[in-house]
């Protein structure tokens, strides 16, 4: 697959959007089609793994914005793969020239191109053609008709059979009937390696003694669930007026907040360009990737560890969302334009969730000199997607609240991958049902927040507290004061969250401070939790270093967007936050980029199954001397309600005219 320029048409350019960064429309990635369509090399076995925006350089839109430059140009990344050669390309056009500005050959050294849906269902199909694949399901007394097949991504292992092979690995599972959830009957110790390219099995890992589970998990069987449970009453959520923020396209405006969205086939959700009350707090924030490594050691399944946005691309398994199933309330629904493997635009419809919700009580204070007593309640704006890759679901939830903070949870249900159970006191796993184990693993995401707090000019100040011991300026040994300590370069950026010391991450203006000289910033709140557990000279710590540091930090490139790196599929391991980190750029009144690492380590339990009760794991972003005093001050008390202020001068305990009326008068 060669490209070269275009002869047999002229290429025309489709209508330029309002803002460089506004998400690839329908005409735009149909464009991106005509341009490699009409390029040799290109037949009936090629696919699109990826189509995507190749976002102009943030100078470039912060320049166009101040009008100090003009449109950046678009651009749109396309990887290509043909399914028969395994023959990869990741290319760079232009869409306002139809052009082929960059164009790299992958030969597999450095990892694959993402997997295609179009090879996750060829892997039955191969395996099913294989003697040596039947004889083993015989021999464990099923045939090819009794299962199913789950294609897995294959890591880096150092395989001389799977050098330059796109290769997925793949275990059986019993289904009893079309209704029945196959989960629950692993068909443990046989994995097949499989080329995808060739169509052939290359390995069988086939350890015989284990028993396949016979209760099934159907979930949604009424039988299973039991008695519906009642006396739940209806919740009514309602907005009689209508949400209080207004969507033009992409841009959104809440509040003091101001932002765009946007969404993209591998990442899913996108924050950009985050303000608020006219100053920049976030330039983009997104989930630039996250893995799932299993702790399991066992000989068919050491191998177990899923980069969820690098090697499946989570963003195009995103659900269509439904009014009263997923979302609640007075909601705004924003679909979402992907590219199929054919390199056509497809819409998924209500992508992206946006509503407001309550979130309590805001501030509060009933004084006890002045007799003022007023609360106000908050609320937040919530913005979510949900995406399903293979047994697992997630919902990726960024809030926004009135005092200027910024949350991103994510949230963990669907089905555990399960494996038999080999016995009581298994290390490595639970048993969840009658003979049937749950591996232990980690949910590791890695949070890409490209800071601009108060402007591009920033710095990372790690926070701790410190303990004082007892002296003559500490007699009483009562006192504790905090340690801060700068990040001044990429390689000294690695750190792990300890909440022993509350430590937490400033990241602080260099330029900007308040009336009182205070560096304007935000602080990053982590929630601890491990880091990656594998040993440091595994495989997947290799490849998943991102993982093993809550935090690095690099100075802003344009071609650093993927925290394990651009090719995670089979790579061998060091892209990404090692590559990222090696030049040592330093960080002190820099343009910074924080990769935060969030997650949650998962011992199954009997709670967990059949289907899983929500999970959570989150981050949070505070002003700290962003303002110069309490920035919520202004919200008003909820309307006709029993907490809205009296006239002036109630609050002190005097009447509404200013005269020593009883104090029922006011209505407090």
């Amino acid at each position: 697959m060669t490209l070269t320029d275009p002869t047999s048409t002229a290429f025309v350019a489709p209508a330029t959007p309002a803002h460089p960064l506004a998400s690839l429309s329908p005409a735009e990635i149909t464009a991106v089609h005509a341009i490699v369509a009409g390029f040799d090399g290109i037949d009936e076995a090629s696919r699109f793994a990826y189509v995507g925006l190749e976002e102009a350089p943030k100078g470039d839109v912060l320049a166009w914005e101040r009008g100090e430059g003009g449109f950046p140009e678009r651009r749109a990344r396309v990887q290509l793969l043909n399914l028969r050669t395994a023959h990869s390309l990741d290319v760079v056009v232009s869409l306002a020239t139809g052009t082929v500005l960059r164009q790299t050959e992958l030969d597999g050294s450095d990892g694959q191109l993402p997997i295609l849906d179009a090879e996750f269902e060829e892997v039955g199909v191969i395996a099913n053609e294989s003697a040596e694949w039947v004889a083993a399901l015989a021999a464990r007394g099923l045939t090819t008709a009794d299962v199913v097949l789950v294609p897995l991504s294959a890591g880096h292992y150092g395989y001389e059979n799977e050098v330059g092979r796109r290769v997925l690995r793949t275990f059986a599972f019993r289904q009893d009937h079309p209704a029945d959830h196959p989960w629950a009957h692993p068909v443990d110790g046989l994995t097949a390696y499989i080329d995808v390219a060739a169509r052939r099995i290359i390995d069988i890992v086939d350890t015989p003694g284990f028993t396949v589970p016979e209760e099934h998990g159907n979930f949604d069987d009424p039988e299973l669930q039991g008695p519906p449970l009642e006396g739940l009453k209806p919740i009514v959520i309602t907005q009689p007026e209508g949400s209080s923020f207004s969507v033009d396209g992409e841009r959104v405006t809440w509040g003091e907040w101001d932002l765009r969205i946007g969404f993209d086939t591998r990442e899913g959700l996108i924050l950009r360009q985050l303000s608020f009350a006219g100053r920049p707090v976030m330039y983009r924030g997104s989930i630039s990737e996250m893995v799932v490594p299993y702790a399991d050691p066992a000989p068919n399944r050491f191998w177990q560890n899923y980069f969820d946005t690098g090697e499946y691309l989570f963003g195009r398994y995103t659900n269509e969302l439904e009014l009263g199933c997923d979302c609640v309330g007075d909601i705004t629904y924003v679909d979402a334009v992907l590219a199929d493997e054919n390199g056509m635009p497809r819409t998924v419809r209500n992508a992206v969730c946006m509503h407001e919700e309550d979130f309590g009580t805001l501030w509060k204070h009933t004084d006890i000199f002045t007799g003022s007593s007023e609360v106000r309640r908050s609320r937040r704006l919530v913005i979510s997607f949900f995406t399903t890759v293979g047994n697992y679901d997630y919902g990726f939830y960024w809030y926004l609240y009135l005092d200027g903070t910024i949350e991103c949870e994510a949230k963990l249900t669907g089905i555990l991958f399960t494996s038999a159970y080999p016995g009581e006191g298994y290390p490595y796993a639970s048993e969840v049902a009658p003979g049937l184990g749950a591996p232990y693993h980690q949910h590791l995401f890695s949070a890409r927040l490209d800071m601009t707090v108060d402007g591009v000019a920033n710095v990372v100040n790690e926070i701790d507290a410190v303990r004082v011991p007892i002296s003559i300026a500490n007699p009483a040994g009562n006192a504790f004061t905090k340690r801060v300590t700068p990040i001044t370069s990429e390689k000294v950026s690695g750190r792990v969250a300890d909440g022993a010391v509350n430590r937490v991450w400033q990241i602080a203006s260099t330029e900007k401070t308040t009336e009182r000289g205070q560096a304007t910033s935000y602080v990053l709140f982590p929630t601890e939790t491990p880091v990656l557990l594998a040993d440091d000279d595994s495989s997947i710590a290799a490849r998943a270093a991102f993982a093993t540091k809550n935090l690095f930090v690099t100075k802003y490139d344009p071609d650093e967007r993927y925290a394990a790196g651009d090719f995670v599929n089979q790579h061998p391991g060091g892209a990404g936050i090692p590559a990222f980190i090696a030049g040592d750029e330093p960080l002190v009144g820099e343009d910074v980029v924080l990769w935060h690492t969030f997650g949650l380590t998962h011992f199954p339990r009997n709670e967990d199954w059949p289907v899983m009760p929500m999970d959570y794991a989150k981050f949070t972003l505070k002003p700290y001397n962003f303002f110069e005093r309490n920035p919520v001050l202004n919200v008003p008390a909820p309307a006709n309600s029993h907490c809205a202020p009296a006239a002036h001068g109630c609050a002190h305990g005097h009447g509404p005219h200013g005269d020593e009326s009883p104090a029922s008068e006011c209505h407090c």
